[in-house]
């Protein structure tokens, strides 16, 4: 294992070779009559990504701990893109790994650029001076953000909803402890349209749902969620899915076509709501 070790700071991180920091899915131009239209959702997937810049080696990390979910939300990447194409919505993903900087975290968050991560440390990541840490923050989350805020702000200009709907995966067991859920919707302000969400998925035959698990979101410990929904008033959805449900290409459909079906409907019950909330108060 090999990270690099430059005895002068580059001026830039990302090189010719590396990929850009931001792919974005749009809808397919022959997705016709087969994806609903006018669906207010734009999907984003803060871990979707694993690559590392040339210029970081592999940070000292093995391939098999890079294989790991500390690396990225496994399963996210096929889901969130066959979601997409179901829904004919945008995706808009994160094409790092969390291993070089989590962009669902503030710059300067104690686990935005983690040193050890579920017991494996990250040696590439221990000694980075403060220019090091503003060329990830720079080069990667920025463009990332700056996408998403684009994206949101186009369609609110063009008189349009937006539901931010933020997709993660969470490993069934972190530091020793069993996680029984096979599912969680997070929330915290504004969280109408989640719940709506998280009680529609309850209903479904089987499913564990958690409701802030295995996570809180909160305004210090996510990013996405606080800055591009809660902080413009707009409803949203964080939800994780337990990783072993969509670490096979027949997982990633099931939950994909789970999630195409709950959405609209749970949109249109959220919007028909909001309408006669609105009424009442004219």
């Amino acid at each position: 294992m090999q990270h690099a070790a430059l005895a002068q700071e580059p001026s830039r991180l990302l090189t010719q070779g590396d990929p850009a920091p931001v792919i974005q899915f749009a809808p397919p131009p022959d997705a016709g009559d087969a994806a609903p239209s006018g669906l207010p959702f734009v999907l984003v997937s803060d871990h979707a990504g694993r690559a590392i810049p040339a210029a970081l080696g592999d940070l000292g990390v093995s391939a098999a701990d890079r294989a790991r979910h500390i690396a990225c939300d496994l399963g996210m990447a096929e889901t969130g893109r066959l979601l997409a194409r179901a829904l004919g919505c945008t995706l808009i993903e994160q094409a790092y790994s969390r291993l070089v900087i989590d962009c669902n975290r503030a710059p300067g968050h104690p686990t935005s650029i983690v040193r050890r991560s579920d017991g494996t440390d990250v040696p590439g990541n221990m000694e980075l001076t403060a220019t090091q840490e503003g060329q990830r923050v720079e080069e990667i989350f920025l463009p990332y953000h700056q996408r998403i805020e684009g994206e949101v702000s186009a369609r609110l200009e063009a008189g349009l909803p937006v539901v931010l709907v933020s997709l993660h995966s969470f490993t069934e067991c972190m530091n020793g402890q069993d996680r029984p859920w096979h599912t969680g919707v997070l929330h915290n302000r504004n969280p109408a349209f989640g719940l709506r969400v998280r009680d529609l998925l309850a209903a479904e035959d089987g499913l564990v749902v958690g409701s802030n698990e295995p996570y809180a979101l909160t305004d210090a410990s996510d990013y996405t969620v606080p800055v591009h929904a809660e902080g413009r008033g707009l409803p949203y959805l964080e939800i994780e899915i337990r990783q072993d449900l969509v670490s096979s290409a027949e997982g990633q459909a099931q939950w994909a076509e789970r999630l195409a079906r709950i959405l609209p409907q749970a949109w249109d019950e959220f919007s028909r709501q909001s309408a006669g909330s609105r009424k009442q108060t004219a």
